[in-house]
């Protein structure tokens, strides 16, 4: 088999550049530290990092999710928490103190009575709790403030829950109200979220951020915040009914262990974030190492790979030295 210098040449060439290439190739690896910088160059692989980055960006989403959920029921916790200890202290301070025998005076009862008046300002307060740029009782409605105390034309306490007095009797206004009570405002936090056919959401699916306020102080005469101004009211009068009192404070207490039940399912609420939160965490870390498996590389192999690939090609040139050895024509005259 004749080889011609020309054949020689050729080969040398085609394998220097290959050299080249597997140099070029190495040093990309060794610089942006992954094993492929186009789909081009391994196909299974970038459609496998393609769908764990996916993947990793949509559990982040769940995270942020989850930390603004629990700010967002931090504050309906806190809101909360305060009535509650607003009602305690009315009830078990204020509301026995009142019916000791030393205390029946006219000039102190009208100490108290100022007492529940200032606390059913500050549960109203408590009520118009926000977070950001939500009230946190407001129901599926929190852009503006959900309750309001006004007077009525008798001086009498009118508490409204977004416009609609709670103790109406209108049957339109109290089914707009039983609705109010019932609403939602739910946040996919990575539970499959589902809608049926009717474009409601299942509950299993999704964790549902809303504590409408008439369920936290009551609807109708029972509410805390009317009981509070009945009671402050009774105290002021002359002739003081001890009966009447006591059976206000009675039902102010029983509102008092309802607040105190839905404290306790925010904390319930809060150990389920908490849970969740964990559970994305971990989701998070395992997607990670996916992720660094499919498109990053072992950089102490790669700095071993580019350097044997820069050993070759240098090889490579110093054969490149040699290809042309004497001829015969290097010995005619």
């Amino acid at each position: 088999m004749r080889i011609t210098t020309n054949a020689i040449l050729r080969n040398y060439k085609s394998n220097l550049g290959a050299s080249l290439t597997n140099l070029d190739t190495a040093r990309t690896k060794v610089m942006t530290g992954r094993q492929f910088t186009r789909a081009a160059e391994n196909p299974a692989s970038a459609l496998r990092a393609a769908v764990l980055e996916r993947k990793y960006v949509r559990n982040q989403d769940y995270l942020q999710s989850v930390d603004d959920v629990q700010s967002f029921q931090d504050a309906q916790e806190d809101g909360a928490m305060q009535i509650n200890d607003i009602s305690l202290k009315l009830s078990k301070q204020y509301g026995l103190e009142a019916l000791s025998g030393t205390n029946q005076s006219k000039e102190v009862r009208d100490i108290y009575a100022e007492a529940w008046r200032g606390a059913q300002q500050n549960m109203v307060l408590a009520l118009n709790t926000t977070y950001e740029d939500k009230y946190a009782f407001g129901g599926a409605e929190g852009a503006e403030p959900p309750f309001s105390l006004e007077k009525d034309a008798n001086g009498n306490d009118v508490l409204k829950y977004r416009g609609i007095d709670v103790t109406t009797t209108d049957p339109d206004e109290l089914e707009v109200l039983a609705k109010m009570s019932k609403e939602t405002s739910y946040v996919d936090l990575g539970f499959g979220l589902s809608i049926d056919d009717t474009g409601a959401v299942d509950p299993s699916s999704a964790f549902d951020t809303s504590l409408p306020g008439i369920n936290l102080v009551g609807l109708g005469e029972d509410n805390m915040i009317l009981l509070a101004g009945k009671i402050a009211k009774t105290l002021k009068e002359e002739d003081f009914d001890i009966g009447e009192y006591e059976k206000l404070l009675n039902k102010f207490d029983a509102g008092r262990e309802k607040v105190m039940t839905h404290v306790t399912n925010l904390g319930t609420k809060t150990e389920f974030l908490t849970i969740t939160k964990e559970r994305l965490e971990t989701n998070d870390l395992n997607l990670s190492k996916q992720i660094d498996n499919v498109v990053n590389v072992d950089m102490a192999g790669a700095i071993t790979d580019f350097s044997w690939a820069q050993y070759a090609y240098n090889a490579a040139l110093k054969v490149g030295n040699n290809i042309l050895s004497p001829s015969f024509i290097d010995f005619m005259n």
